[in-house]
C-alpha cells in the first residue's frame, strides 16, 4: 500500500493520497465522504453502495458508480447538487428485492473492470474540472460481449426513502 501511495504521489505531487488498509464502514464512511469533492463507488456489494449513497446524499457530494459482472457493466453519475437528479436508491431501492450476485461466484472479465474504472475516473475529472457534460440521470449499460453500450434515463423517485423531501 505504501508503494502505491508513493507511485501515485510521484505522478502528481499536488494530489493528496490517503491510503487506508482497512474496511471502511459506519462513521468513517460519513467522515470520508464529507471530506471528499467527489466519491467513486467501486464496491462489490449493495450494502456498501447504499451506505455511500446515503452519505453522498446527506453531504451533497457527487457519486460516480461503476459495476461489472461477467461481460456486463454499468456506469452512472449521481449528483444531488442538481435538484431533480436521482440518487442510487431511486434506481436500486434499499428495500428492493435485488439479487446480489458476486464476482467471486459469477466471475467478471478483468478488462471490463479496467474500462469501467477508466470511465469513472473520466467522469470524476469532468466533475472536478467543470468540463464537458456529465451524464446525470443516465445509466450507461455496457455489453462487453457485443461491444455495445446503451443509456437508460433514470428519474428521481419522489417517494425515495433516501433523497425525497
Amino acid at each position: 500500500m505504501d508503494e502505491a501511495k508513493k507511485a501515485l504521489g510521484a505522478v502528481n505531487p499536488e494530489v493528496e493520497v490517503v491510503a487506508l488498509a482497512r474496511r471502511v464502514d459506519g462513521s468513517l464512511v460519513e467522515e470520508l465522504v464529507a471530506a471528499a469533492d467527489v466519491v467513486l463507488d467501486c464496491s462489490d456489494n449493495f450494502a456498501t453502495r447504499h451506505a455511500l449513497n446515503r452519505a453522498c446524499v446527506q453531504h451533497r457530494k457527487p457519486l460516480v458508480s461503476g459495476a461489472a459482472i461477467r461481460f456486463d457493466g454499468q456506469l452512472m453519475v449521481f449528483d444531488l447538487r442538481s435538484k431533480d437528479a436521482p440518487c442510487y436508491a431511486c434506481l436500486f431501492p434499499e428495500d428492493g428485492e435485488v439479487e446480489e450476485v458476486q464476482c467471486s461466484v459469477m466471475g467478471v472479465v478483468a478488462p471490463l473492470t479496467g474500462a469501467i474504472g477508466a470511465m469513472q475516473a473520466l467522469e470524476a475529472i469532468k466533475l472536478l474540472a467543470g468540463a464537458g457534460e456529465t451524464p446525470l440521470g443516465r445509466l450507461t449499460l455496457i455489453d462487453a460481449r457485443a461491444s455495445e453500450t446503451r443509456s437508460v434515463r433514470v428519474k428521481k423517485d419522489p417517494a425515495c426513502a433516501v433523497c425525497a423531501g
